[in-house]
């Protein structure tokens, strides 16, 4: 199997499995549905961070708002009597006021919280360090999980306007945030190689020949963003090694320049005459009266 280190930018992202003979068409839709999947699950757990510590999402017109001004417009949140989550509510304020404050109890709490860890490690960058391989089945199994978790903690479900239940129902709308900038739709992912786009329409074959044991490091980008830059020859944490290296040695240089003492000169063990001397009978002479 061909290994592809998928990197955005300077950043690792995950690995991916294919063969030679593998289409780029399909490669390129793969690696975008697992790079694409491991956002939506970030996006989702830390929105159900959110969900454990202040409850479900108030009506887009009751955000914001304080309890005045909520009263004064005769506004009611008719989802949040209906979302209760299981054994009951723990009142929560939200200070920013996009949540109800009805939080689920400190069970149920750590039940969605065990699973949210749960699923980021599934997807998390450091696969990659294991060199573990990142699949469809296993972005999906971390969205099944999450999934799991909201309707164990609300079984009569999440508010139709809740985050959370839009990304699980693809109706999220991420217009005009950072998360939208971080999306690459599949008619315009490339990939780079080499400095080099890899063209739709060929097969991988057509770029690193038929060795299926090979290793690649690719990069993902938008059409339109042109070629990645190249990453440098020493990372940011190699210098800072080198960096303390050199520190060291300095250190031991000015130590070594501050103890320069040549009294060890005059002991016995330094005498390079000590052999000639014991064999002419020279030694343990003292002048003087004895």
């Amino acid at each position: 199997m061909v290994q592809l280190h998928v990197k955005r930018g300077d950043e690792s992202q995950f690995l991916f499995n294919t063969t030679v003979d593998a289409s780029l068409d399909t490669v390129v839709q793969q690696i975008t549905a697992i790079y694409n999947g491991r956002l939506k699950v970030d996006r989702i757990c830390a929105e159900m961070k959110e969900l454990a510590d202040h409850g479900v999402t108030l009506p887009c017109d009751m955000q914001g708002l304080t309890e005045e001004q909520i009263e004064e417009l005769k506004l009611k949140d008719e989802w949040g009597e209906k979302c209760v989550p299981s054994g009951g509510p723990v009142l929560r304020k939200d200070e920013i006021g996009r949540r109800n404050g009805q939080a689920p109890n400190d069970k149920m709490k750590e039940v969605l919280m065990r699973t949210v860890e749960e699923a980021k490690a599934l997807i998390s960058k450091k696969q990659v360090q294991a060199n573990v391989c990142v699949t469809k089945e296993m972005v999906k199994e971390g969205l099944d999980q999450l999934r799991g978790a909201a309707m164990i903690v609300y079984p009569m479900g999440l508010p139709p306007h809740d985050p959370i239940r839009m990304e699980f129902e693809n109706r999220e709308d991420l217009s005009g945030t950072q998360a939208s900038l971080q999306v690459i739709p599949e008619d315009e992912c490339q990939l780079w190689w080499a400095a080099k786009e890899m063209q739709r329409g060929k097969k991988l074959q057509d770029y690193i020949g038929k060795n299926e044991k090979t290793k690649l490091v690719v990069k993902i980008q938008k059409k339109g963003q042109g070629a990645p830059a190249r990453e440098p020859l020493v990372t940011d944490e190699q210098q800072k090694q080198m960096m303390l290296h050199h520190y060291r040695r300095q250190e031991e240089l000015k130590k070594l320049e501050a103890a320069d003492d040549d009294s060890y000169l005059d002991s016995e063990w330094a005498d390079r005459q000590a052999l000639k001397k014991q064999f002419q009978g020279l030694t343990n002479i003292k002048w003087g009266p004895r």
